[in-house]
């Protein structure tokens, strides 16, 4: 019997994939986009955690305002584009994130948190690796 090899790549190595593609891109932009973007994955699960995907991302939006330089809506944009190619949002056809929460089922809604908690686990440790520590305040 032929042993084969499958190329095939694991979830948590596609999520490991993305998270190094995005904090790669952060690495990019200036060293106060770097530390705030560290220091927001770095608290983010806990918020999660402790309110709810649905406000954790509200509380992005509220501070991102809609700057797309903003620490904030970089990770807002992160999360939204890995969701958007995990989930499956049967009949959904918001254009954010933020409305897919507000108007899906609630095993969605879990599923959602769940594939945001795994891919946050990877944002985290790049993060830790390749950004600079946010300044003590």
């Amino acid at each position: 019997m032929a042993s084969t090899v499958s190329f095939q790549q694991t979830k948590e190595q596609q999520r490991a994939k993305a998270a190094w593609d995005d904090v790669q891109e952060v690495d990019r932009k200036s060293p106060d986009v770097k530390r705030k973007y560290r220091g927001l994955v770095l608290k983010l699960p806990v918020m999660i955690l402790t309110n709810g995907l649905g406000q954790a991302l509200a509380f992005l939006k509220s501070k991102g305002k809609g700057n797309a330089d903003d620490p904030h809506e970089i990770v807002y944009a992160h999360l939204q584009k890995w969701l958007f190619s995990e989930i499956r949002w049967t009949g959904a056809t918001q254009p954010t994130l933020i409305e897919r929460i507000f108007n899906t089922t609630s095993e969605t809604y879990r599923q959602a948190t769940t594939e945001a908690l795994s891919y946050l686990h990877w944002l985290r440790r790049f993060a830790e690796a390749v950004l600079p520590e946010p300044e003590e305040e």
